[in-house]
């Protein structure tokens, strides 16, 4: 899920369980203008990396504590992730999203972006 500064979702993919997300990353950010590209630990990868440097961002992963290579991380803008958890924390806020009643990824997807629109509302 990319998520603008103030914590409303722009844009989200949905993948298998079984699936890792740092593959679907690369593309979750194209096309979306940023300066900074927050993420966790999990997407610490040389490919999602030079993605955000194509874009001409600044990126602010951890590093994954196996990385040979170490790279610089800023705490004070790491500190700001918290908006995307947020963002998660109100998309369960809906019954619907947070038991994932429906069978298919098509009507869950629809059921997501409802609660995304919403959250953009309020």
């Amino acid at each position: 899920m990319a998520v603008r500064g103030l914590g409303c979702p722009v844009k989200f993919t949905l993948t298998a369980g079984q699936k890792g997300d740092a593959p679907q990353a690369g593309p979750l950010i194209e096309g979306l203008p940023a300066e900074v590209v927050m993420a966790d630990t999990a997407y610490d990868a040389d490919h999602f990396r030079q993605a955000i440097a194509q874009k001409g961002a600044l990126a602010v992963i951890p590093n994954n504590p196996s990385r040979a290579q170490k790279h610089p991380l800023d705490k004070h803008l790491y500190a700001q992730r918290h908006l995307v958890e947020c963002c998660f924390s109100r998309l369960k806020q809906f019954r619907r999203v947070a038991t994932r009643y429906e069978k298919t990824a098509r009507n869950y997807l629809a059921v997501v972006t409802l609660a995304a629109i919403v959250l953009w509302l309020r």
